[in-house]
Order: structure tokens, then C-alpha cells, then sequence
């Protein structure tokens, strides 16, 4: 019999369809309707928020198989029963009645090398791995405008069946799959519970985004992958809009909702903006604009010190609008601006480790242009022909006159710590890293001059890479990410010499080392070496402009450096700037 994966559950979950009977809403009688909002909006606001015990949602659903849907999430079947069971005891129930729903339980599966090592030991020392399986298992409310649900199984036929093949095809398939869905992480978050006995189909899937042609993009290029095309069925798609619990009556009504407060149509926003304004917070942003909001119960002195700390890296990016701390009702919270999405997903990684930090929301708040969307994020490494600083790199032929031919992404985070407690603390993060395709590879290097050690990961895509980063920033002893404090930041370059050819290329590099010192707007170079591969090095060269490093790669001093290095280096150099 082929080998079943391991599995781990988390939170049980009830898609609650309803379909309202609109000729009796608008038959009854006026007090009736107040009671059957009140008693709705009261029983929506006590789920939404259950202090990491779960959580509820509620949209509205286009099209005619419901009218709006109320997402629950519980670690008990008996919590689940009696929220559904709860809504039948309020007014609005006699008006809205349920026309579908789906049940089933969160779930992780140990496809992967990393994830079996979990499920054989039933927890790891590797916090990163650590860390995803609880995502999935225990995930955040996403905070994003849109939902889609579908259920789905896989194919049991007579020549297809999923479940006739080995296990190291499914685990290809389904590695193939979720490289796909990584290239959309910051656009599209998922839930994937399992309902194996549960209801009709095998899983349903819950996807989140505030754009809703991401789902389209995202499920349209899923479809060509066997995992898919050969092996997947699919049920019934439903759509919807997130709206909160305040906007019940002007959604009863026929009225835009989100709306303002008491269901007057009016300018309430959407998403992320509602929960700020819920919160007090009122902001005016850059059209297209995205924000991070953590809500944290520490103090509020304790609060604004971690995050001065924060926007001194944040201000390095032109991404960057503004950092603060909002005193609220419940406490405090921080609220990061940024002008494109992936900078405001790569900066809640830091953010969401602030002190008393509850909860971390990342999401569109649009608003007023006021600020050009021109800049480079902490996430950003372009590689379009002639844009930005890797375009400008290709056009100067640096890659000794090859084109760009591979489209890398790396993280550079600095440490202080003691090297062997970093290297093992590496190892375990690698561990989970290499389940993804598109790792390319993470090392510890030792520098030269400067008595710190740099990490270096390095992916295939940049979502990935910002995902990364998120983790790295947990590393002992870590001091800033590369140029976190530098001007514009490190241009990193990367070279794997020859055997026996390592030490010319050492003075080589003292050669050109001496040459940096003398340019202008150089700050500082190192000579970092992978301490387990003495022939692979990493040049870290800081700089506070990006015309004063582009200058180096202009001057014949670069162009005679390249060209030397055709003998002494196994592999092409890669020139990637980092931050």
C-alpha cells in the first residue's frame, strides 16, 4: 500500500453560507429589523476577535448561491457547534438562512524531508520550520478585502488516482505545486483544512487578497500543474468581500459597505483602514499605499523606544513613508507605511517581533499621492532591463559580458554573536529552507577585518527571499540587516574560486580593496569567506550612494578586476545589491 503522509491539525473550521429572504426583511416591521441587526452585529463582534483561541469573519458573497458568509475558526468541535448553533438564536436568522456550508480542520502535511523529520519527532529545534507549521495549522486572521472558498479532491479513477502513487511522486507534485503559490506570497494568503470524514470533498481551500485578479492569476497558473490538471477536482467557487460587523445594516440595506459607522453609506474604508479607524488611527497615505498595524499591550514609552530602534533601518528606503506608535484604547500599536506591498510584507517581520506584540495585520490602506512610488524597499532587488540598479548592472556587462542569466534575490543580515552558536542556529533555519525549490543556499561567512560574521540566504524569487528574512531576523546577535545603517547599503559580490587558487585571489582583492578606500562615497569593504567552504566568498561593500558604487563598476579598475578573474574563479560572478 503506498505510504500515507503524516498529517497535524489545528483549529476547526465552519464556512457558514447564508442566503437572506430579502421580500421578508422588507416586509417587517421596522423595530424587528433594529432588533435583528443589533442582535447580528452583537454576535459578529464577539467572535471576531477570540485572543489566539481563533476567530470569525464575516462577507458578503457575490452572486446568487448565498448573501453573505461567516468564516469561523475554534480548536473544539463543540466551540464550532455552538457559534453556529448561537446565530440561529438571533433575530437575524429568521431573515438569513443557511444555504450551504462546509466543515473541516486546519492541516499540515509532512511531504517534505523537513516536514517528516517534524511529524516522526511530533516537534523540532528548528524554529523556522517550527514556526510554518503552526502558521498553517493556527493561522491569523488575514486582514486582506477579499475571500474565495472552494472544496476540492484529489482524482481516484481508473487510469488517474492519486492515491495509487508512490509517495515521492505525490511529494514532487505537491513541491511543484507550492512553488507556485509561494511566488504569490504577500498577494495571496491561504488557509488548506482538511475534511476527510468531515464533509463531501477531501480539503477546502480558503484564499485571502486584496486584489482579487491575484486569485485569478494565482489559481489560473495552478491549473496547468499536474498536481492539478491531472489529479485535482474542484467543487463549488464562492467570492466575497470582507465587511466588518459595524457595516450589518447599511449591507442589509443595499448600501456600499464597508460604510461609516451606524450604516450611513458614507467614505468608511476597506480592509486594514477599517480596523485602524476602529482603533482611532486615522492616516493619509500615498495612493496604492500599504501598512503593517501591530497591536502590542506593552508600555507605551517601552513601545515608541523599539520602534525609534526600527524606522532608523526603515528611513534607509525610499519605500518608506512613516513608522509611529498610536496610543489606543486597549493599549497601543505600531503602524508602518510603505508604498509597495512586498516592502510593507518584508517590514512586518520586524515589526511583529516588537515587545507585547499581539497581533500583526498587513494590508492595502490606498489614500491621497502623495509620494511617488519610485523607490527601493528592503524587499527590492529589480531585475527589469534598465530599471533600477540590477538593470543598470546588465547594461555595463559586469557579468564578464554575458547577459543576466540567473535571477537571484539574497538577504544579508550581520552578527556579533559567537560563531559556532551562529552557525548551528544557521543550520537549523537551512534545515527548513531547503524544502523550497527555490533556495539556492544559505552559509555563514566569516569576515576578514571586521569582527562580525555575515548571513547570507539566498532564493530564486524575491517573495521568497522576503520570507527569508523574516526568519533570519531572529538570529543571535544580529546587528542590522546589510546597510541598515550605512547610507545606501551593501553591494555584494559573490565568487567561488578555483582550488589552489584562493590565495591570488586574496591579494587581489587587497589590490582592489586599496583602490575602494580612495573612491568616493565608499564607507567600508570586507572580505567575508563561507566557513565551510574556504573557496566561496562574499565582498561586502558598503557605500553611501548609489552613484558613488556605480562609479566603481564603470572605472577600468572594475573592468581589468573582471577580467582577471575569468582564470582564478570556477563560476561567474554574481553582483547583487542587497539593500
Amino acid at each position: 500500500m503506498p505510504e500515507p503522509p503524516r498529517t497535524d491539525e489545528g483549529w476547526y473550521v465552519l464556512h457558514d453560507f447564508r442566503t437572506v429572504n430579502w421580500a421578508a426583511w422588507r416586509a417587517a416591521p421596522e423595530e424587528k429589523r433594529r432588533r435583528a441587526v443589533a442582535e447580528g452585529r452583537e454576535y459578529l463582534d464577539e467572535r471576531t476577535d477570540r485572543d489566539g483561541e481563533g476567530w470569525s469573519a464575516v462577507f458578503s458573497v457575490l452572486g446568487h448561491k448565498a448573501d453573505f458568509l461567516v468564516l469561523h475558526l475554534r480548536p473544539t468541535t463543540r466551540e464550532l457547534d455552538t457559534a453556529e448553533r448561537r446565530f440561529e438564536a438571533t433575530t437575524l436568522a429568521d431573515y438569513a438562512t443557511q444555504s450551504s456550508s462546509y466543515v473541516s480542520v486546519t492541516e499540515a502535511s509532512g511531504y517534505s524531508e523537513s516536514a517528516r523529520e517534524y511529524f516522526e519527532e511530533g516537534e523540532t529545534e528548528n524554529e523556522g520550520l517550527q514556526r510554518y507549521i503552526e502558521s498553517r495549522i493556527y493561522p491569523d486572521r488575514p486582514g486582506a478585502d477579499h475571500v474565495s472558498f472552494y472544496p476540492m479532491d484529489k482524482r481516484r479513477g481508473e487510469e488517474l488516482n492519486w492515491y495509487d502513487l508512490p509517495f515521492d511522486e505525490r511529494a514532487e507534485h505537491m513541491s511543484a505545486h507550492g512553488e507556485i503559490g509561494r511566488d504569490y506570497a504577500g498577494k495571496v494568503t491561504q488557509i488548506i483544512s482538511s475534511s476527510v470524514g468531515l464533509d463531501d470533498y477531501e480539503w477546502g481551500v480558503t484564499l485571502f487578497a486584496d486584489d482579487p485578479t491575484d486569485i485569478k492569476d494565482l489559481l489560473y497558473e495552478m491549473r496547468f500543474d499536474p498536481s492539478s490538471s491531472r489529479y485535482a477536482e474542484f467543487g463549488r467557487f464562492y467570492f466575497g468581500r470582507r465587511f466588518p460587523p459595524a457595516a450589518l445594516e447599511a449591507f442589509l440595506a443595499g448600501e456600499p459597505v464597508p460604510t461609516d459607522e451606524g450604516g450611513a453609506s458614507g467614505d468608511r474604508p476597506e480592509g486594514l483602514r477599517a480596523d485602524l479607524a476602529d482603533l482611532g488611527v486615522s492616516l493619509d497615505t500615498p495612493e496604492g499605499a500599504h501598512a503593517v498595524l501591530v497591536e502590542s499591550s506593552a508600555d507605551l514609552e517601552e513601545l515608541r523606544e523599539a520602534v525609534d530602534g526600527l524606522r532608523g533601518n526603515f528611513e534607509h528606503y525610499d519605500s518608506h513613508v512613516r513608522t509611529t506608535v498610536e496610543e489606543t484604547a486597549d493599549g497601543a500599536a505600531a503602524v508602518s507605511v510603505w508604498t509597495t506591498a512586498s516592502a510593507a510584507d518584508t517590514a512586518s517581520g520586524f515589526l511583529a517581533d516588537l515587545p507585547g506584540a499581539a497581533d500583526t495585520e498587513v494590508g492595502a490602506v490606498g489614500g491621497v499621492a502623495d509620494r511617488a512610488d519610485d523607490g527601493e524597499g528592503p524587499h527590492e532587488a529589480t531585475d527589469d532591463a534598465g530599471d533600477g540598479i540590477r538593470g543598470e548592472l546588465a547594461d555595463l556587462d559586469i557579468y564578464a559580458g554575458q547577459p543576466h542569466g540567473e535571477d537571484v534575490y539574497a538577504m544579508v543580515l550581520y552578527s556579533e554573536a559567537d560563531l559556532e552558536e551562529l552557525r548551528a542556529e544557521v543550520e537549523d533555519l537551512r534545515d527548513g529552507f531547503e524544502r523550497y525549490d527555490t533556495h539556492v543556499r544559505t552559509a555563514v561567512y566569516e569576515g576578514e577585518t571586521a569582527d562580525r560574521a555575515a548571513v547570507v540566504s539566498i532564493w530564486e524569487t524575491e517573495s521568497a527571499a522576503d520570507t527569508a528574512g523574516g526568519f533570519l531576523a531572529d538570529l543571535p546577535g544580529i546587528v542590522g540587516r546589510a546597510g541598515g545603517d550605512s547610507g545606501f547599503g551593501t553591494m555584494g559580490m559573490f565568487y567561488t574560486v578555483e582550488p589552489g587558487r584562493r590565495e591570488e585571489f586574496v591579494e587581489k582583492f587587497e589590490t582592489v580593496g586599496g583602490l575602494l578606500e580612495e573612491m568616493e562615497g565608499h564607507r567600508e569593504t570586507d572580505l567575508m569567506v563561507n566557513v565551510e567552504d574556504e573557496n566561496d566568498m562574499f565582498i561586502a561593500s558598503q557605500w553611501r550612494a548609489k552613484d558613488d558604487a556605480m562609479a566603481f563598476f564603470r572605472s577600468e579598475e572594475f573592468a581589468d578586476a573582471v577580467e582577471w578573474g575569468r582564470d582564478v574563479l570556477a563560476d561567474r560572478p554574481r553582483h547583487v545589491f542587497l539593500a
